[in-house]
């Protein structure tokens, strides 16, 4: 399995996404494409979250021109976390894998990947910079949370470039998917999520809002169940299982 797109590859990098939004902004023209490092020097997540980038793991950035504008660029943080399922599937089957929501992808509550999907330039011209980590080799140590790696999870010694090969057809094949629309996108999302019909705590801004996880609505918004019966809907926020990390 491989990328139909060209994949531009450099040993050190400060991070895939800004060179892909360096590349962006730089003449707002470009070829849809795959830039990809060994390993990054300012890699960044969600929230300027530092991301641990070392070599023998999988730093890569899809940069593609979004002619379906907004609706579609709000598919692809569900659309890149299910390639990612769809990866780690590949080479560990029997790994329970969950995404909680909206795109760490989690095996036993252990982070085997993160996500950060950028946008830039509007209408027409609207482009989508969407970085992925995978941990293949090495489980990082400074995440802030519980971690795991592809290598623990398939107990093999797994070829980074087979691995990253995967996920490229696999994301390729997603954002396909969304383009289409949501709704299958959607389910194949919510058969993997974490906590649904779970309480959960949302952490939004510096607030915490408890409920059940009870759906995901038509724009990827997460609805909780309030206490009191009513329905919060979420657009951003921080999940965390109640009583679990």
């Amino acid at each position: 399995m491989s990328a139909s797109w060209p994949v531009y590859r450099f040993e050190e990098i400060d991070s895939t996404n800004t060179e892909a939004k360096r590349r962006a902004g730089s003449s707002g023209r470009f070829d849809d494409q795959w830039i990809v490092a060994a390993s990054q020097s300012a890699g960044r997540g969600r929230q300027d979250r530092v991301w641990s980038s070392p070599v023998g793991n999988i730093f890569t950035t899809a940069l593609f021109a979004e002619p379906g504008g907004i609706p579609v660029a709000l598919r692809i943080p569900f659309a890149a976390a299910m390639a990612v399922v769809d990866t780690v599937r590949t080479f560990a089957p029997d790994a329970p894998v969950k995404v909680k929501w909206p795109n760490d992808v989690r095996i036993a509550r252990q982070k085997v990947s993160g996500i950060l999907v950028e946008t830039g330039g509007a209408g027409a011209d609207l482009w989508i910079a969407a970085g992925t980590g995978i941990n293949v080799a090495y489980v990082p140590d400074n995440v802030g949370q519980a971690a795991t790696s592809l290598n623990l999870l398939s107990g093999q010694s797994l070829e980074t470039e087979k691995v990253l090969g995967a996920y490229h057809s696999a994301f390729e094949a997603r954002l396909a998917q969304a383009r289409r629309g949501f709704e299958s996108l959607r389910q194949d999302w919510l058969d993997y999520a974490e906590g649904r019909e779970q309480e959960v705590s949302v952490r939004v801004g510096d607030v915490f809002v408890e409920g059940v996880f009870e759906d995901l609505e038509a724009d990827g918004a997460l609805r909780l169940r309030l206490p009191d019966g009513s329905a919060r809907i979420i657009r951003a926020g921080e999940v965390s299982l109640i009583g679990q990390a």
